[in-house]
């Protein structure tokens, strides 16, 4: 008997075969028997009988929360991206609910493709070495070359930058064209720089970036602290280092590569969007008051997009406070604010003395409004701001930064039937030009400025029925466009993931 119990446990020790199976693989491997069963016998059966409807429920939370503890697990100092991912999974749940393949999409989604940070040193004009810290996160690749901004900002971190880069891959999904998702940028400020020690930085980040990045693979473009400047001496030094030209950066000057109405597209876009939504809500946007928070690109042509279709824009703002003019800005007003961003790079607080300005970091939500634009940094908005709009007349929200609304926000917009456009939707313009500019590239060619603006209306016309049709298949309400948008965005991915048999 000692014997063989000698040799039982010499076999198990010395053996070259172990089968061994993960607790969540054998949860899983259980869970399906259980499905499989109930689809046995839902052949049987004329309709879905209410035990096997909550089963399925049941199942599908069971695995999200799964899902969402793991990458709680896997990165719990990720406050942003943790926070991002929270929220979209929730608006995606009518969908989970519906069919479990689509919670291994999520779980294989919310996992970006690659995520990668570099060294950046360079010299300022007086001589002293600095290092700062490059990122490039290429989300998913499923639908096309990855396409993203670049964004200089001090602030920046891995968990910013991962949450932006998801947001991307789900607003290019909603554009239709072929474009995965990235992301990238710099905890570098460009704000007091001269523009020698811009040049600096931008060649010495070029000098990383360049080996992940190409028209067929990796296509980034302008975001905030990148604009023309910054894209021209990064497309100079990628072109030095690989002795190609040709369409790797996007956001160029016209003049060399560049697309027209580029500049301008995320903030027609944005207007475009909110008309959109507007109409569909039987609500004019002609007279209504707008406040609009930036003051870079995409704040400059809303606020012009706007006066042209007789809304009332209010306010402008930047880092260190915000300018109100009670009566609207006018053309005139705008001209000087595009100078002085555009040209002198200066502060709005300069303009104190033609139009009343509020200092102290002080944000535009606490005035009185009906349609509130914002169009600065992410999480912008939070719940105390989004009540101060909701006390004070606001009835939309169209986003034209990425991810400009904090949780509490959200919740609040939904609490009191906001109308609400998220990002991921409303300012899709800009990337959409960013696309025709890839293929203008491509083909060597330039498309006609109003063949583009039409294009760029049809886009956007098109994201909105997306975001509608989702929302109407999937959700109880037929105007909750945030989770419409989030629904189409997803399903796009997810399918093009099975059919690659990536999951």
């Amino acid at each position: 008997m000692n014997k063989n119990k000698a040799f039982w446990i010499s076999l198990i020790a010395t053996s070259s075969v172990a089968i061994t199976f993960s607790a969540l693989s054998f949860n899983k491997y259980q869970e399906q028997k259980t499905i499989d069963k109930y689809k046995k016998k839902r052949k049987k059966l004329k309709t879905i009988p209410p035990r096997r409807t909550k089963f399925i429920r049941d199942l599908a939370t069971k695995r999200v929360n799964r899902v969402l503890s793991t990458l709680q697990k896997r990165d719990p100092d990720q406050t942003e991206y943790l926070q991002y991912v929270s929220v979209v999974t929730r608006s995606l749940s009518p969908l989970l609910m519906k069919d479990l393949k689509y919670v291994e999409a999520l779980e294989r989604l919310i996992e970006p493709e690659r995520a990668i940070t570099f060294g950046v040193a360079w010299v300022d004009d007086n001589g002293i070495k600095h290092i700062n810290r490059g990122y490039r996160v290429q989300f998913s690749s499923s639908i096309g070359p990855y396409k993203g901004g670049i964004r200089f900002d001090p602030k920046m971190n891995l968990s910013i930058m991962k949450s932006l880069a998801f947001e991307q891959t789900m607003k290019n999904s909603l554009t239709a064209l072929p474009m995965g998702g990235a992301m990238g940028g710099a905890d570098f400020d460009p704000k007091g720089k001269s523009n020698n020690e811009v040049k600096n930085f931008c060649h010495a980040f070029m000098s990383e970036l360049f080996k992940i990045i190409g028209p067929n693979c990796d296509i980034p473009g302008p975001d905030i602290g990148v604009g023309v400047r910054e894209i021209g001496y990064m497309y100079g030094m990628y072109s030095r280092l690989t002795a190609q030209t040709n369409g790797a950066l996007t956001g160029k000057r016209y003049n060399w590569g560049g697309s027209r109405v580029r500049t301008e597209a995320t903030g027609y876009g944005l207007v475009y969007f909110l008309e959109y939504m507007l109409h569909d809500n039987n609500i004019p946007l002609k007279g209504r008051r707008i406040t609009i928070s930036g003051s870079g690109p995409v704040a400059q042509f809303a606020v012009e997009k706007i006066i042209e279709l007789g809304g009332i824009p209010l306010t402008m703002s930047d880092s260190d406070g915000f300018i109100y003019a009670k009566n609207g800005i006018t053309l005139d007003l705008l001209k000087k604010i595009m100078y002085l961003k555009n040209v002198e790079r200066g502060r709005l607080e300069s303009l104190s003395e033609i139009v009343e300005y509020y200092g102290d970091k002080q944000r535009p939500w606490i005035v009185p409004c009906e349609i509130a634009l914002p169009c600065a940094y992410q999480n912008e908005i939070q719940g105390k701001d989004a009540l101060n709009l909701i006390q004070n007349g606001c009835f939309a929200v169209a986003e034209g930064s990425n991810i400009s609304s904090a949780p509490e926000a959200l919740k609040l917009f939904k609490q009191y039937n906001l109308l609400y456009a998220p990002g991921k939707a409303a300012n899709a313009g800009g990337v959409a030009i960013s696309g025709l500019e890839m293929s203008q590239n491509s083909i060597k060619l330039k498309m006609d400025p109003q063949d583009i603006k039409m294009s760029l209306r049809g886009i956007i016309y098109n994201i909105f029925e997306a975001c509608r049709t989702a929302a109407q298949q999937f959700g109880d309400n037929d105007f909750d466009y945030s989770s419409g948008a989030n629904i189409a965005a997803f399903l796009k991915l997810a399918n093009c993931l099975f059919d690659e048999g990536i999951i």
